[in-house]
């Protein structure tokens, strides 16, 4: 009776699994069919959708898209991506200060005054008699100094920075000159002090070549008498010469000596032979408006050596730039010619 009522319940089982195993294959089966049902009518949607277009662009006498085509979208996409790369490229070298800031419509405003050459005369505090003499040599004041401008396309200032203590006697001396003879460039970032002379006269062309649009930029010191006409024919023949630099070109000894005058604390880059590269006098020198606009563009990473000289000559080093050796730039030399003279 046991071994009958065992077999029973057993088939039993037996059964309720096949019915189990069955139903479920069955729902599986409905819900395969209605997947493949509905991936079919979206096809076939597709297919209508495509085919509706394909004909009003047939009916409108369009072609569909051709492998031209396609190509010349893909192209047309890589040369966004390409330009979008740029403009970041772009972005982050005016952060380095690798190209100028100043474009067309950005807000800034523009040099208007078109002259041959910015003349700047580099002085400094305590000497005005130097100033007062320059003036009444070669430096023309008043409506002379527009007349200079307008005639002869030339432009004469004096610069200088501001002192260490802002607002001290020595700047409120150099205002009330200033506002006397209206002849002064005040550099407001620039402190006024010997060992920053290198870096006042960069200040001076990034200030003169943003102030004025000219064909050159001149240094002078204070101590130095220019003939300006003769300048002026100088510089008239260089005008079809787009990078150059020109001055009584020299060399010389770099010092190592910490105690000696002309020490040069980077003495060790120049080599074994010590002896500085090719550069312009101190005295006067002149740059065409491509290296003005260089030195502009760059201010940030052109650095400065001991002298002011070598440090202008270090900033053309490694560029396609014409070295002028205008032996009437010789201050010091009596030689007949020479437009310029050092007292």
């Amino acid at each position: 009776m046991r071994s009958r009522g065992s077999q029973n319940r057993l088939s039993g089982y037996s059964s309720f699994g096949s019915r189990v195993s069955a139903l479920m294959l069955a729902m599986l089966a409905t819900m395969s069919t209605i997947y493949v049902a509905g991936r079919l009518w979206q096809d076939a949607e597709n297919r209508a959708y495509l085919m509706e277009q394909l004909k009003k662009r047939t009916t409108q006498g369009q072609s569909a898209v051709s492998v031209d085509d396609t190509l010349k979208i893909i192209e047309c996409r890589e040369q966004r991506k390409k330009l979008s790369s740029l403009e970041m490229q772009l972005s982050a070298a005016k952060q380095e200060s690798f190209v100028t800031k100043k474009l067309p419509g950005n807000g800034r405003k523009q040099p208007t005054k078109k002259v041959l050459a910015v003349i700047g005369i580099m002085t400094t505090f305590g000497r005005k008699k130097n100033r007062n003499a320059i003036r009444k040599a070669w430096m023309p004041t008043d409506t002379a100094m527009k007349t200079l401008a307008d005639q002869k396309g030339i432009t004469v200032r004096f610069v200088i920075g501001k002192s260490a203590n802002r607002g001290d006697s020595l700047d409120k001396e150099i205002e009330t000159e200033s506002s006397q003879t209206d002849d002064f460039i005040i550099l407001d970032n620039q402190v006024e002090a010997p060992e920053e002379k290198a870096k006042k006269i960069k200040s001076f062309f990034i200030y003169a070549v943003d102030k004025w649009d000219a064909e050159f930029y001149l240094k002078a010191n204070d101590d130095v008498y220019v003939n300006v006409d003769a300048l002026g024919g100088v510089l008239t023949s260089y005008l079809d010469k787009p990078r150059v630099y020109i001055g009584c070109m020299k060399s010389g000894e770099v010092f190592s000596d910490p105690t000696h005058q002309w020490h040069e604390p980077d003495w060790w880059k120049f080599g074994d032979g010590r002896s500085y590269f090719r550069h312009a006098s101190s005295d006067v020198y002149v740059i065409s408006k491509a290296l003005a606009q260089f030195i502009s563009i760059n201010r940030h990473i052109l650095r400065t050596y001991a002298h002011d000289d070598v440090s202008t000559g270090s900033w053309f080093i490694g560029l396609d730039v014409m070295h002028v050796d205008e032996r009437s730039f010789c201050c010091s030399s009596s030689s007949t010619g020479a437009l310029c003279a050092a007292v």
